[in-house]
């Protein structure tokens, strides 16, 4: 280990997640190149690393990344401000972990979006994925977490990311004792006790106990904390809450579930707004706009988001208020997401022959309805979000759903925001939104119209309301809570 790691008493922060902060490519002189890689979390890892000292640790993925692991023979390196740490698996146990336990099981179950008619059909397969590839992985993770903390002489927090991961706490905590605190921080939804009925009380104790080795557990919402307490005391034995909504006891121990809303990087967004490639896609975007209104959405393509219905109800607006044929866009920017997965390919193909059919019905020599455009492209969805008059953000379930406070954000034309009430957002914004049920197709025509027609006074006023919310808690605030909250922990001060 780095002997900088050990040089103060400031804590020393580990972030554990599936994917790594940095994404490596090998160049033609056999040297590395390297990106950073994009989303709050890891932006927001350089405020944090300008107050503590923050090693990361994740798996090796493609193939660049476990050449520069086995160069590094596994070890914490510094690279790019970030100590690093990498670690090779087996590729086999990889899969069953990611493609049969993590994604779909945990995630459609969370989601609550499995046909149960049908799926899902947990079989001697699923079994075998669960033990030798989810136990397995998250217990190699553990390992690694350890060889980087083991000789720290001073306070250790480590922030363990999301579902990929419910195992790590309590595989962390055999090894590690009450030495360290552990706070997980679940990115999406946490649904009530009668959901996770699905997974077979062995797969879900173990799951449960994993998080409780835990000291606190972050939800994006008050509504997930409080689902987790009551499927714990639900399903184990030993768990109470004692009437509160926010921390449960099993086996004497208490255990905290707060709420972190997950934010957005305002600096970061602030800088790529005017970027000369996203000035370049918002000329593209004129040009395809001209003079009608616009209504955007920006999703990966997965079916919690809903994308089908929001197609379904553009059509019903087209059909329930004619006037707008011909004068407004509905722009897709689609990324896809999880194309290994069956469901998510069906998906893909069910929004673009939808999309297909009304385009074939309504579109003239000068105009066509709809407009997706597929790919991972983050500064032309920046271009777009800064040219929509109405904004749709219609998931079936959503831990928070970062588009929509993107969206507010960078918005220039005082844009409507119509949100879904099971986005996790909904709680922060839903005042100011124009709040729709994600499964109401007609209210969602509606809605839209509503937008669309809504004066500019208004549009004004909850545009100025909800830009407020996001610029006073930003991601970096989000990352400084929880860190406050384990300090306070390790302290053994009240988090409340």
């Amino acid at each position: 280990m780095n002997n900088k790691i050990d040089t103060n008493d400031d804590p020393f922060i580990v972030i554990a997640s599936n994917r790594g902060p940095i994404v490596f490519s090998e160049n033609d002189e056999g040297d590395f190149d390297f990106t950073r890689g994009a989303g709050g979390l890891v932006t927001a890892l350089g405020t944090l690393a300008k107050k503590h000292e923050v090693a990361w640790v994740a798996m090796a993925l493609n193939e660049a990344d476990k050449k520069w692991t086995r160069k590094m023979n596994q070890n914490l390196t510094e690279i790019d401000d970030i100590y690093l740490k990498l670690i090779e698996v087996d590729e086999d146990a990889y899969s069953k972990y990611y493609n049969q336990i993590a994604n779909p099981l945990i995630w459609f179950i969370q989601h609550q979006i499995w046909n149960v008619i049908s799926d899902p059909v947990i079989d001697k397969d699923t079994w075998n994925a669960w033990e030798e590839g989810y136990k397995k992985i998250n217990q190699d993770l553990a390992d690694a977490i350890y060889d980087v903390v083991k000789d720290v002489k001073r306070k250790v927090i480590i922030l363990v990311q999301d579902y990929h991961l419910y195992l790590t706490p309590k595989y962390l905590r055999d090894k590690l004792g009450d030495n360290v605190c552990i706070q997980p921080f679940v990115h999406i939804p946490w649904p009530g006790p009668d959901a996770w009925r699905m997974l077979p009380e062995k797969m879900r104790k173990e799951l449960l106990e994993g998080l409780l080795s835990s000291d606190i557990i972050g939800f994006q919402t008050k509504k997930d904390a409080f689902n987790f307490v009551q499927t714990c005391r639900f399903y184990l034995e030993d768990a109470h809450s004692f009437g509160a909504r926010d921390e449960i006891t099993y086996k004497g121990k208490k255990i905290y579930a707060k709420a972190y809303p997950i934010s957005v990087d305002i600096e970061q967004l602030e800088s790529l707004k005017d970027d000369a490639e996203t000035s370049f896609f918002v000329s593209e975007f004129l040009n395809l706009i001209q003079d009608r209104k616009v209504i955007l959405r920006v999703d990966r393509v997965e079916p919690s988001k809903n994308i089908l219905r929001g197609i379904d109800a553009f059509e019903a607006l087209l059909k329930e208020h004619p006037e707008h044929i011909g004068q407004i866009q509905l722009l897709a920017l689609l990324v896809p997401s999880r194309m290994e997965v069956e469901e998510y390919q069906d998906y893909l193909q069910n929004i673009m022959a939808k999309a297909g059919m009304i385009n074939a019905e309504y579109s003239s020599s000068l105009w066509e309805p709809i407009r997706i455009i597929l790919g991972d492209n983050y500064k032309r969805a920046i271009a777009a979000m800064q040219l929509y008059d109405v904004l749709i953000v219609n998931p079936v379930a959503d831990g928070m759903n970062l588009v929509a406070k993107e969206g507010v954000l960078l918005n220039k034309k005082n844009g409507v925001l119509v949100l879904s009430e099971n986005a996790g957002a909904y709680y922060e914004m839903g005042d100011d939104a124009i709040s729709i049920s994600p499964f109401d197709v007609y209210g969602t025509a509606l809605a839209l119209h509503q937008a669309l027609e809504m004066s500019s006074e208004e549009r004004f006023k909850r545009s100025s309301n909800l830009q407020a919310i996001i610029r006073n808690s930003d991601v970096n605030t989000w990352f400084a809570n929880q860190v406050d909250d384990s300090l306070a922990t390790i302290n053994n001060e009240d988090k409340n």
